[in-house]
């Protein structure tokens, strides 16, 4: 398990340890909390003397850097293994190492992913003296192979999304149930469906296997309570919905919008990267996006999104909910449509996640649609109405007669 990156001077040891912790799940768990370098260095050497491995507390701490950004996860080192490792561990990474993808793990210490993005749950975990030392990869080629008999994790319900119109405040009152597990646009299965995208070349079957794994590696469930699973997908992934529906034909899905003109308020104030010509590898279908206004390609983008939901609607499945309806429309709505049964103490916690800002759960929750339409420049309008205003009508009948069916 020796990697080029290793920095510290005892890589056969360095090598020794790590594998030796990988067979004991407990100890894992005993360690991968500890969040100062000292203490954890203290603890992993007298761990690594217990197993009669020479390791000083100064030899580990120079063996795991201060990696903030992530940036171990784009060298080329390549898999230590295909097994999967234990449930404490979940996907943070797929990349490219060298002629191969790759999938990165960290431990997540027994924490609750209960901040408002994954990636602020990873955040967390990659600070970690453990992450930081131990680097487990497996390949992606033999991703599903890897879970050797594992059963995968099958969701509730999938949040699509327009973007900037609720989703985080249904995934985070969602999240509040305790049984319940919310993953919230994940960076390994953004790049998943990313891959799937461009590489429509892969075969179909090879392509709902690897999104079927990724989600169900997402889901795994530490604590051994958890009922219901609900992921909250970027807003793009929308374009991929067919996919979603080959892999999860019995999921249940809900979409999510609002009036265009305050989505492109808050894009306004700030951009979104699928706002942003180059931002993301999807190119919406737009030509020359690079020299756009701001107003036409965001509202190309949206419709592009809008259109994905009319056209795929069909394929079953489906809720659309405008914003104006929430929060209710999660109680009233989304929990029936996703089959999660509650009781009096998880729709307690589901209410008061509601009342608060689901960005910032320190603060009130406020609505903003007024604010929004002051804020809306005429070129902001302009663009809604040219671009936009037929794909929310669509939408606003789809709506409509779901509540006649």
């Amino acid at each position: 398990m020796t990697t080029d990156t290793d920095t510290c001077n005892v890589p056969a040891l360095l090598d020794r340890f790590r594998q030796y912790l990988m067979t004991d799940g407990p100890l894992q768990q005993r360690l991968a909390p500890l969040y100062d370098d000292n203490v954890f260095a203290a603890a992993a050497a007298e761990t690594a003397a217990a197993a009669g491995i020479p390791l000083s507390s100064e030899d580990l701490k120079a063996c795991f850097q201060p990696d903030p950004l992530g940036l171990s996860r784009f060298d080329d080192r390549p898999a230590n293994d295909i097994a999967w490792p234990g449930k404490h561990w979940l996907p943070s990474a797929m990349v490219a190492a060298g002629p191969e993808f790759v999938v990165d793990w960290m431990h997540f210490a027994g924490r609750r992913l209960a901040d408002p993005f994954f990636n602020e749950s990873l955040m967390h975990a990659r600070a970690l003296p453990f992450n930081r030392l131990m680097l487990y990869r497996t390949p992606l080629g033999a991703f599903a192979q890897g879970a050797a008999g594992e059963e995968l994790t099958v969701p509730n319900g999938f949040i699509f999304h327009l973007s900037r119109c609720g989703s985080t405040l249904a995934a985070q009152m969602l999240t509040a149930m305790d049984d319940t597990i919310v993953i919230s646009e994940p960076p390994p299965l953004d790049a998943v469906v990313q891959l799937t995208h461009i590489r429509k070349d892969v075969p179909l079957e090879t392509r709902v296997d690897l999104l079927r794994t990724m989600v169900g590696a997402l889901g795994r469930d530490w604590t051994g309570t958890a009922r219901n699973y609900v992921v909250k997908l970027d807003s793009w992934h929308t374009l991929e919905l067919p996919l979603f529906r080959q892999a999860f034909p019995d999921t249940p899905w809900i979409f999510l919008y609002r009036d265009p003109v305050e989505i492109m308020v808050s894009h306004r104030r700030m951009r979104g990267l699928q706002a942003v010509p180059g931002g993301t590898t999807v190119d919406f279908g737009i030509v020359d996006g690079d020299h756009m206004p701001f107003e036409e390609f965001t509202a190309r983008v949206l419709r592009s999104v809008s259109n994905a939901v009319i056209e795929h609607h069909g394929l079953g499945g489906g809720l659309v909910i405008n914003y104006d309806s929430l929060p209710g429309a999660i109680e009233t709505q989304v929990l029936p449509h996703f089959g999660i049964a509650h009781d009096a103490k998880g729709l307690a916690a589901l209410h008061a996640a509601s009342e608060r800002d689901a960005k910032a759960p320190r603060q009130g929750f406020t609505r903003d649609t007024e604010r929004k339409q002051q804020d809306a420049t005429p070129e902001i309008r302009a663009a809604a109405a040219e671009f936009l205003a037929e794909p929310y009508r669509q939408l606003e009948a789809l709506r409509l007669a779901q509540g006649a069916a």
